[in-house]
């Protein structure tokens, strides 16, 4: 659905407490096969109507609605009750509880990126297989490179790339944790993804996670040619807090004349208050939980008067004119909603193409619910085909 909405105040931003709290059994897949795939919301929907429901709880799918019942179930505790590594810890076992089984890559890679202040960022190249390439090896986990015959036929290609940065809310989450959503992508779009380990805070406040994010790209594009990349096809693109660095990291490109092909954002954070409708409507019980936006925030960003700054809440920016093509993917029962949708509606009224889809019943996360939310598996080739559009593949 492409969908413009006006008059929205600003609100806040960041991303989740996973599929961790899940109990581990897995077995919500065999239900997808009695249920439709991915409803959408209707062309005439606005976000008044979005955040305005007496029953909110009523909106939700009921494969969705199942998923949050497990997690009140399993009784884990909340994630603003954590220390920021026992959070890290309990994200990173669950990250995987309903998302896909990962697709095997004709290539994967280990990568080091340099920073300003001298620290280097580690990041993971995935390399499809390819029409023209279909038989090279199945790379399960990270090497230094596929076999050299297959790797260099690969290089020949110039492929275009997406720089992936993960949600987490700048606290938690990881390369590995997004991993299979980065060799979906990958697969889908027929594109290399690179996704970074930026720093998190509170050891790495901000703007540390900004600075990591555009040296990141900086970084690619000076090691395109040797990877086998395409340094003037490259998109930026994230989910969560990784959707809000994607938008700062589009802007900071346009200031820099350096091109973008797209901007690829699953629910970003773009404002730096929590006061839109859709933050009271789904501030509990909605996956992403009001305290732990609280917690996030206070990790990251300690000094409010920081979050006035547009390298936090992108709405804040002067002007959007000239930035990168857009796609945007919500979760109509995200807190996250309504500011994406302002975003999206200040990008287009800028003249910026933008394509926004609003994926119906679902929460926050949901992209990384795979095996449970057949609307996942919609959004993935829904960003699959802007991607492709925009690489001109």
């Amino acid at each position: 659905m492409r969908c413009a909405v006006t008059g929205l105040g600003e609100a806040a931003h960041y991303t989740v407490p996973l599929l961790f709290l899940l109990a581990p059994s897995g077995d919500l897949a065999p239900t997808l096969r009695t249920l439709p795939v991915a409803r959408r919301l209707d062309s005439a929907c606005t976000v008044d109507h979005m955040s305005h429901h007496s029953n909110p709880r009523a909106r939700l799918t009921p494969l969705m609605r199942g998923v949050i019942d497990r997690m009140t179930r399993a009784g884990r505790p909340p994630m603003h009750t954590l220390t920021p590594q026992q959070a890290r810890d309990f994200y990173e076992q669950g990250s995987g509880v309903l998302d896909l089984q990962p697709h095997k890559m004709a290539r994967v890679e280990d990568l080091a990126l340099p920073t300003r202040d001298g620290h280097t960022l580690h990041a993971r190249l995935w390399v499809p297989h390819s029409a023209a390439h279909p038989h090279g090896p199945d790379a399960a986990g990270p090497t230094t490179a596929a076999t050299a015959t297959d790797a260099a036929a690969i290089a020949a290609t110039d492929l275009p790339v997406l720089l992936y940065l993960h949600g987490g809310g700048f606290t938690i989450g990881s390369v590995a944790t997004h991993e299979t959503l980065c060799r979906h992508l990958a697969h889908l779009a027929q594109c290399a993804v690179v996704s970074v380990d930026y720093r998190l805070a509170p050891e790495h406040r901000y703007p540390t996670a900004v600075h990591d994010a555009w040296d990141s790209l900086l970084a690619l594009r000076d090691q395109a040619a040797a990877l086998g990349l395409d340094a003037q096809r490259i998109a930026v693109g994230g989910d969560s807090a990784g959707g809000t660095l994607a938008a700062v990291v589009a802007l900071m490109a346009r200031d820099a004349g350096v091109p973008l092909a797209l901007q690829m954002l699953f629910y970003p954070g773009t404002t730096a208050h929590q006061d839109t409708p859709s933050h009271h409507t789904f501030a509990h019980g909605f996956v992403l939980e009001s305290h732990a936006i609280d917690y996030f925030f206070d990790q990251y960003i300690p000094d409010r008067t920081d979050r006035e700054h547009w390298w936090f809440a992108p709405l804040r920016v002067p002007d959007v004119d000239g930035v990168a093509p857009c796609w945007m993917g919500l979760a109509e029962c995200d807190p996250l909603v309504d500011e994406g949708v302002a975003y999206a509606d200040r990008l287009r009224m800028a003249g910026v193409p933008v394509d926004l889809e609003i994926y119906r019943g679902v929460t926050h996360e949901f992209i990384k619910m795979g095996r449970a939310i057949p609307e996942a598996l919609t959004a993935h080739q829904d960003a699959a085909r802007a991607l492709r559009r925009a690489f001109g593949t």
